[in-house]
């Protein structure tokens, strides 16, 4: 690869971030020169479908945090209005419409998580949050349809994955979904017009929305526009990244305890270890190469500091230290760690007894009951770190250890049982 002179996109060339990018000695060239004499401004785009967003957004995440440190200006742009339609990249069918309550309480979620890795503020290189429907809801249709729908051909529009994987499937796409393509490249352009944004980046399914939108831009406004995507992460089995048997990993802590997160990047596999260290870190490279080097058990070494270093940046130095040290005394001393996730039942129910498949339910240590059966059955659960032996085995006050009862799901996974 051509030796860059920017340092963004140095630092995203050495880890590993980059899949594609319209340009790239034109933007290296743009950058270069913003990094002596003012900041470049760049955005990625979240739609708002739920309360938090999980790992697999954290690489885009990454991208904004590593643009803000090589003195450029990170947008975030929440889709308060095209989270109204739904993004049709990458799904099989139509998402389930939100109301706009569910989009407001969403966006509040969302924008927490952000407050971790990025400084907001007025300055130069401050981070700005921007809500597409500050434009998207007050389009006229007809005359939007007039500017802006005359640049698109529905001869293109249909060579585009988003909307190839549905025909080919023979799966429905709406037609409030097909609009979807046209308000994103809208975006772009109206972010370029506002707020002198020159760079989209975004996910290798965006791809085609990315061009789309520099290519608006330039006929419609005269804008000369640039795009950069990153690869799919998957994981060294070639699963998608962040995607668990227990569900999604999301970044919130009211979504899931900073223990639990600690705990997805700690169960790294070896050989995705380097790669996450990469892109989910700010450590020096020298140091990854080190770490990533490690066999055998000393990959736990490099394991645990991924852990801590990912957990830190997401939810803070506090509890990527509490995490730890339950970590550890979960372990190596077989005790219950005080951070570990919790359940409370009340007391009344606990004294009529449960079964221990409902409880290890109530304690997310498992997807159905048929799950659980396999897991007692396999000699993988625990109740107070001695193995369960039957399925019909009944929990109660008995089994209470310090006003507590700990369950284990293999060797990785604890919870503890505590009276409301």
């Amino acid at each position: 690869m051509t030796s860059l002179k920017s340092d963004f996109l140095q630092i995203l060339t050495e880890r590993e971030f980059i899949h594609q990018v319209t340009d790239l000695e034109g933007l290296d060239a743009k950058m270069a020169t913003a990094e002596k004499e003012g900041a470049l401004s760049a955005y990625i785009g979240f739609d708002c479908t739920g309360t938090s967003l999980h790992v697999g957004s954290l690489v885009q995440i990454m991208m904004l945090r590593w643009l803000q440190k090589c003195g450029h200006k990170p947008i975030v742009l929440l889709g308060g209005g095209t989270t109204r339609i739904g993004d049709p990249s990458g799904k099989d069918e139509s998402r389930r419409l939100l109301t706009d309550d569910d989009i407001a309480q969403n966006m509040q979620g969302i924008r927490t998580i952000f407050d971790q890795f990025l400084t907001f503020g007025e300055g130069p290189t401050d981070a700005a949050l921007v809500n597409n429907a500050e434009w998207l809801d007050k389009l006229e249709y007809i005359d939007f349809l007039r500017e802006i729908g005359t640049h698109f051909t529905i001869n293109r529009m249909l060579t585009f994955d988003s909307v190839k994987l549905r025909l080919d499937r023979e799966q429905p796409l709406t037609f409030l979904e097909f609009n979807y393509m046209i308000l994103q490249a809208y975006d772009f352009m109206e972010l370029g017009k506002r707020y002198d944004c020159r760079l989209q980046m975004g996910g290798s399914d965006q791809w085609g929305n990315i061009v789309n939108g520099m290519e608006l831009g330039r006929r419609a406004a005269g804008l000369s526009l640039f795009g950069l995507t990153t690869p799919l992460i998957t994981t060294a089995d070639g699963k998608k990244m962040g995607k668990t048997a227990d569900g999604a990993v999301w970044l919130n802590e009211d979504s899931l305890p900073a223990y639990n997160y600690w705990q997805f990047w700690r169960n790294t596999q070896d050989a995705d270890v380097g790669k996450f260290l990469r892109l989910f870190t700010e450590l020096p490279l020298d140091e990854i190469c080190r770490l990533d080097a490690l066999e055998g058990s000393e990959i736990n070494e490099a394991k645990i500091i991924l852990a801590n270093e990912a957990t830190k940046m997401c939810r803070g130095e506090t509890a990527a230290a509490d995490a730890y040290a339950t970590a550890k005394e979960t372990f190596e001393r077989g005790g219950a760690g005080s951070d570990l996730p919790t359940v409370e039942i009340p007391e009344a129910q606990l004294a009529e007894g449960l079964n221990i498949v409902d409880l290890f339910l109530d304690a997310s240590l498992g997807a159905s009951k048929g799950d659980v059966r396999r897991l007692i059955k396999q000699g993988g659960a625990k109740i107070n770190d001695q193995k369960v032996e039957s399925a019909e085995l009944v929990v109660g006050k008995k089994d209470l250890a310090d006003g507590q009862i700990k369950l284990s799901a293999g060797k990785k996974r604890h919870a503890i049982i505590k009276i409301s």
